[in-house]
């Protein structure tokens, strides 16, 4: 191939350019202490910032302090919380990558156990821990599953405070640095919960028909649109199906993207599933590499906006050809990067036919170009 490849190609989104259109998905590490970030998450993120990757996203955050998954997840509900951001976003900028921040509300997977410890509901042994159990929210009191909590049926007055805090945590990104805001309303989460009828009974104006459920999906975005600066991007995730019959389908996927669109959110994040157990076990259809692709090319096509795809994309020229095809925008990678955090310079390497030593950060490029050049030595 050229070395010009698409994957490796600038990409402008308002008055953002990214170097390339690899993106390191958001990944919860449950590592966080009472909703700060800590040495764990500034090492783990800045090893995608020196593999290479275009734009790498913070894991999901909590607008307010019961929107966390697990007691291990961060926030961005106080001012206390954005120092921390800000070193992250701060070393990510002086080595040329950008920086998003995935702003979320757990809803009613709120209180969690961290999963390695069973990634179900709080237990009694959790509670030794010292990880004790709050009331989820949801949009119906309906549990995720037999023997989940019940979650509080939010009031008109919850919705208004959730809104309020979702456009707070907006501001301190800004102030932290972010490039890019990406509102999550995919994964079973708060957002999600709204759009779909199985977890969404509500009688009132945040439920019934399409155009109800999709409401508070639609004035959260309004009002992060409205404080985020205009020259910046904003994201929103979606599972754009539940993988159930009674559940979210497609065709509203398509329905809520061009909504968005009109509020001024510049890239639909492709996902699924996760409506009912954990979200990387929800039943979205059969998993096999680059599974959520067609969900990502549909969007783009039928509602004219640019699109992220995601899940079991970990070859580069599978993921350039996504591109080539014109399937998606921007290609992320998640458990591929953590296997391999130097995956974006081994897939230019890989689309190049050559090594390209010299683009990696020269604190390592300046001794693998070396070594490189004594295997070709003894290979001549």
């Amino acid at each position: 191939m050229s070395e010009l490849v698409k994957l490796f190609t600038d990409c402008a989104l308002r008055g953002l350019s990214l170097c390339n259109r690899i993106v390191i998905s958001p990944m919860c590490q449950y590592s966080a202490h009472d909703g700060y970030l800590d040495a764990w998450h500034k090492i783990h993120l800045g090893r995608f910032v020196m593999g290479g990757a275009g734009l790498i996203f913070t894991e999901a955050t909590a607008v307010q302090k019961s929107g966390r998954i697990t007691h291990g997840c961060p926030g961005l509900w106080e001012d206390g919380q954005i120092a921390a951001h800000s070193e992250i976003t701060s070393f990510a900028r002086t080595h040329g990558a950008a920086s998003a921040i995935q702003l979320a509300h757990a809803g009613r997977k709120g209180g969690m156990q961290r999963p390695w410890y069973g990634n179900s509901f709080l237990k009694e042994e959790d509670h030794v821990r010292g990880d004790n159990p709050w009331t989820p929210l949801g949009p119906s009191p309906i549990p995720v599953d037999d023997g989940w909590p019940v979650p509080h049926e939010m009031t008109v007055q919850d919705i208004q405070a959730l809104k309020d805090d979702f456009v707070a945590a907006a501001r301190r990104a800004e102030r932290a640095g972010y490039d890019v805001v990406e509102i999550h309303g995919a994964h079973g989460y708060l957002i999600h919960s709204f759009l779909s009828p199985i977890s969404n009974h509500r009688k009132d104006a945040y439920g019934g028909n399409l155009q109800n459920r999709i409401r508070l999906a639609l004035e959260i975005t309004d009002s992060v649109r409205a404080v985020w600066p205009d020259h910046l991007p904003l994201f929103f995730r979606v599972s754009a199906v539940d993988g159930s019959a009674d559940g979210w389908q497609i065709e509203d996927t398509v329905y809520l993207a061009k909504a968005l669109k009109s509020l001024g959110v510049d890239v639909i994040d492709c996902s699924s599933g996760g409506i009912a157990g954990s979200a990387t076990t929800g039943n979205s259809g059969l998993r096999q590499p680059g599974f959520q692709v067609p969900f990502a090319a549909l969007v783009r096509e039928s509602a004219s906006i640019s699109t992220m795809t995601v899940g079991l994309i970990t070859h580069a020229k599978q993921a350039e050809s996504i591109l080539q095809e014109n399937q998606a925008d921007l290609i992320a990678i998640g458990r591929e990067a953590l296997a391999n955090p130097n995956w974006p310079w081994h897939a230019r390497q890989a689309l190049n036919e050559k090594c390209q030593y010299h683009r990696w950060p020269e604190q390592s490029g300046w001794w693998l170009e070396r070594r490189q050049q004594s295997c070709d030595f003894y290979t001549e």
